[in-house]
């Protein structure tokens, strides 16, 4: 795989992992998963598994985008925070 194609896959997947953990907030929320253990559960934990995931796979994403232009680079990169934070804002609202 070229230098190109790397980026290009790092940038879309953190997205799709902060969507994967906006997912199973919605789920854990509405079907009451884990809800009645005293410590966390499995949803708590693959929720903080797609978290810390992206780290590297953001970490690639910049290490990998010299070709592209510094404004294309920050517009994914405050896509994946957004998309973050609707994990984290929706974590904080439903459970």
């Amino acid at each position: 795989m070229d230098r190109q194609r790397i980026n290009s896959v790092a940038s879309i997947v953190p997205i799709l992992m902060s969507v994967a953990a906006l997912l199973l907030v919605v789920v854990a929320a509405a079907t009451g998963w884990d809800r009645d253990l005293p410590d966390e559960g499995t949803a708590a934990h693959l929720f903080q598994l797609l978290v810390a995931g992206q780290l590297p796979i953001i970490l690639l994403f910049v290490v990998t985008s010299d070709g592209r232009p510094g404004r294309q680079v920050a517009l994914l990169l405050a896509a994946q925070a957004a998309a973050l934070g609707l994990a984290f804002g929706a974590l904080a609202l439903l459970i």
